[in-house]
């Protein structure tokens, strides 16, 4: 077991959790934001960060001061946290960024894990290969090996208290991402990036991403602190974290102000296209869009990348109170709204419901039904999970209406639940609070709940009693269930 991670509460796959980085010492709450900070470029000084935003974490990038006539010396003499004036932990980068960019680095692994040790570096990262997605299988499994064997060398590095990251690669192949997250895991290392994700957010493929991430959480333990590399926009945070990741550093907030694009929780803005800003944060209060450009270009650049920060801390803020109240979901949905292709991530990260359901909490408070989407829930996997844990004989009713005494037993139907016992109706999930004008799809899933109680008890005699439910979850329901029309008794 990993002892420098703990986890205090779930929501999905989603975790409040506590990093402790023996080298700064210094304990992280995630999900955590790392802002990357270039040390050559500082659009907002790294002693702000900290003081201004909370920052407990940031990012560097140590083969670009391992390169550096100018940086290289003072960070050896120095150190880290005295040359960029940062409290807290530091995590560095490799150059792995710059070999997927520029082909090749000249630096190994045993090197770049001793210079990152050398200045004082807090989490270290060792030089993976970051295999873009869609490349030929074969690739995929050539480049997967050349990155396991870096782990495994970078495992026999003495580190002293610096923590040391195990990146995921793999591609877009989910099953060679679950292998490579099972090796990453079978390591002493300490941190596991999924990398080379950054072509998928690029191109607004979400549900690709989805897929990536669910595989690389099947082949990790629950000890293990998850960091999605390049993860900026704070549109994809809380899908990111429903699935399992911990950590994500942004380089956004600085890039999207040098173009001037004002970051928004449901995208990006234009400067130039903006009359008002609708955020509350000091720069947007103090401001309006035509103050910032009319302003020299680094003046609004810096506020606009102060704004781009600050609405990307809220967004990790909010995600933590909804984690602590149990409606991650909730939030999730709602950000998905935001973009067509944030839709397909949600969507694609329900086809892993079940698994999202093994960490996701049996108590909550009210269960939210808002959308199509809804239906499919870890709560709504569960329990249709655990209809086996139930017994029957005799005859049995199933009704949205009331009890009926002809019957052995009068259970409840409810939209997407499906069929639970009555004592059960004032128990989570139950209380969901739903839309009287629900869609097909959370008929077609009670449906699916009425086909697996009837499966699990054969010698019972199963009547279903509804209210006009479409055809297409009529469809799904066995012909071994009787089916009664309410509004026709």
């Amino acid at each position: 077991m990993r002892d420098h991670f703990e986890v205090g509460r779930y929501d999905a796959a989603g975790r409040l959790g506590e990093l402790t980085v023996p080298r700064a010492g210094v304990t992280v709450e995630t999900p955590a934001l790392l802002p990357v900070v270039n040390p050559h470029v500082q659009t907002i000084e790294p002693s702000t960060l900290a003081s201004e935003f909370g920052a407990e974490i940031l990012i560097t990038n140590s083969y670009i001061l391992h390169q550096s006539d100018d940086l290289r010396e003072p960070a050896e003499r120095q150190g880290l946290h005295e040359l960029l004036d940062f409290p807290g932990a530091i995590m560095t980068d490799s150059g792995s960024f710059q070999l997927a960019e520029y082909g090749e680095i000249d630096v190994t692994t045993e090197e770049i894990l001793a210079f990152q040790r050398e200045i004082g570096s807090d989490i270290g990262t060792p030089v993976d290969i970051p295999t873009p997605p869609d490349v030929a299988r074969e690739r995929a499994e050539s480049e997967l090996a050349t990155t396991q064997e870096r782990l495994e060398i970078a495992d026999g590095v003495d580190t002293g208290e610096m923590l040391t990251t195990a990146p995921i690669q793999g591609s877009t192949y989910p099953d060679l991402r679950e292998r490579a997250a099972e090796h990453a895991h079978g390591t002493d290392l300490d941190v596991f990036p999924v990398g080379a994700v950054v072509p998928l957010m690029n191109e607004y493929r979400y549900d690709d991403l989805a897929d990536v991430v669910a595989a690389c959480k099947r082949g990790l333990g629950e000890d293990a602190p998850v960091h999605l590399f390049g993860a900026g926009h704070p549109m994809m945070f809380a899908m990111a974290v429903a699935l399992g990741c911990d950590l994500f550093d942004s380089a956004a907030y600085a890039l999207y102000a040098r173009d001037g694009r004002y970051l928004t929780v449901r995208g990006t803005e234009h400067l130039d296209d903006m009359d008002y800003f609708p955020c509350s944060c000091p720069v947007c209060v103090e401001y309006e869009p035509a103050d910032l450009r009319a302003m020299d270009d680094q003046r609004g650049e810096d506020l606009l990348a102060r704004h781009n920060l600050h609405v990307t801390y809220g967004e990790i803020r909010t995600i933590k109170q909804a984690i602590r109240d149990g409606d991650l979901m909730e939030l999730v949905d709602s950000r998905a709204r935001a973009h067509p292709t944030m839709l397909d991530g949600y969507r694609t990260l329900l086809d892993h419901a079940e698994q999202l359901e093994t960490t996701d909490r049996i108590a909550k408070d009210t269960v939210f039904h808002t959308s199509t989407e809804s239906a499919r829930r870890p709560e709504v996997v569960r329990h249709h999970q655990r209809l086996d844990r139930f017994d029957l004989s005799g005859s049995i009713l199933l009704t949205e209406g009331e009890r009926d005494e002809e019957y052995d037993e009068s259970w409840q139907v409810t939209p997407p639940f499906g069929p639970y016992p009555r004592e059960m109706s004032d128990a989570y999930p139950f209380t969901a609070e739903v839309p009287e004008r629900l869609s097909p799809q959370a008929y077609e899933t009670a449906a699916d709940g009425v086909a697996r109680l009837a499966e699990c008890n054969p010698d019972a005699t199963v009547t279903l009693a509804q209210f006009e439910w479409p055809e297409s979850a009529l469809a799904r329901v066995p012909d071994s269930v009787t089916v009664r029309h309410l509004g026709e008794d």
